[in-house]
């Protein structure tokens, strides 16, 4: 989900797939604008939201960063999603 959303919005001069986990994305060439893209694009496509503390340049420095920070919201909204009514 990571990569595709870095190739969807993220505007690298290099294909996502082609990087490592632990690679600087800044410096492969992610701009700090399309650092935001991709945070809307992973939002709307997993269907969470950031909380304002993962909204720095350090959550968007790797594709390891990036999934770690996900997998957080992930959890997180999981665990306060509403029960179904009965």
């Amino acid at each position: 989900m990571v990569r595709s959303s870095l190739h969807r919005a993220g505007r690298l001069p290099v294909d996502p797939w082609t990087l490592g986990d632990d690679e600087n994305l800044f410096d492969a060439g992610l701009s700090s604008h399309a650092s935001v893209a991709v945070l809307v694009d992973l939002e709307e496509s997993a269907q969470v939201e950031f909380p304002d503390h993962l909204l720095r340049r350090s959550t968007f420095a790797t594709i390891a960063a990036i999934r770690d920070a996900l997998d957080h919201v992930s959890d997180t909204s999981a665990a306060v999603q509403p029960e179904a009514s009965r």
